[in-house]
């Protein structure tokens, strides 16, 4: 009885935590004083059915909105090729508390790297634990920055972004930009400053970024809100695309040598 009677507590908080997720009223756990113990249960699985329902449909939109070229996950990432700083852990980046804590990540080191892949993972990550996330290259956000600015909708842009828990930035200074774009991407950076995190990837030391932006002080300013709550992971090694191709050259050239002492 004693244990019938501490299932059925537990179960009521379970149904009252559940309505505040679906902002249900209270009322129907005082319905429960009155119902049997069967007609309990069916309601605690029809409201749990209903939690991860919304819960998957979050999931899939958050997917959906974020935009990222391509799946990736962290399962399996090789990790050989990345220095990690002492300020986190791969138990704590991997589980996305940076996030929580409003730090960023810059990822640095040569193209081919993994640096995209990590990036990627983490954010579809962070979305599959009910986070806001977004993913741009630095061109094409510096490009939409300018188009909103121009049709007269840059809050509305501004203000979208506001709203993330994570901005991806990908390819950071590949490609240089305009006085214009450099004072856009400032203000969305300096409006990012201790409100979400960033990841950034890069092959551009900071020494570098100010012949980037067109500015020293502008360049220097951004690098100051990036690494004061942030982690920098170094990526070292060659290029992961290349390595690949080349073993997939060797291997066909090895082949065809097979071939040829067959005959």
């Amino acid at each position: 009885m004693m244990m019938t009677s501490t299932i059925r507590i537990q179960r009521r908080e379970e149904i009252s935590d559940m309505c505040r997720k679906l902002f249900l009223s209270q009322q129907l756990v005082a319905l429960c004083q009155q119902a049997t113990p069967r007609q309990e249960e069916f309601l605690h699985d029809v409201l749990s059915m209903e939690v991860e329902s919304r819960e998957r449909s979050k999931r899939s939109r958050l997917l959906n909105r974020a935009r990222f070229p391509m799946p990736k996950s962290m399962e399996g990432y090789d990790y050989s090729h990345v220095r990690l700083p002492p300020s986190i852990t791969r138990v704590e980046l991997e589980g996305c508390e940076f996030i929580g804590r409003k730090t960023n990540l810059v990822c640095y080191g040569p193209v081919g790297t993994g640096k995209t892949h990590m990036a990627i993972a983490l954010g579809m990550k962070a979305c599959e634990m009910g986070l806001a996330a977004r993913f741009y290259t630095v061109t094409e956000l510096v490009l939409k920055l300018a188009e909103a600015r121009k049709n007269g909708v840059l809050e509305r842009l501004v203000s979208d972004i506001r709203r993330l828990d994570l901005l991806i930035l990908d390819e950071w200074g590949y490609v240089p930009v305009d006085k214009e774009g450099s004072q856009l991407l400032f203000r969305i950076i300096s409006d990012s400053y201790e409100s979400k995190s960033l990841i950034l990837t890069t092959n551009l030391e900071f020494s570098k970024w100010g012949g980037i932006f067109t500015d020293q002080q502008m360049a220097a300013a951004m690098i100051d809100r990036l690494i004061h709550h942030g982690h920098l992971l170094v990526f070292e090694g060659q290029s992961y695309r290349m390595e690949h191709a080349l073993m997939r050259k060797t291997a066909s050239e090895r082949s065809k040598g097979g071939d040829e002492h067959g005959r």
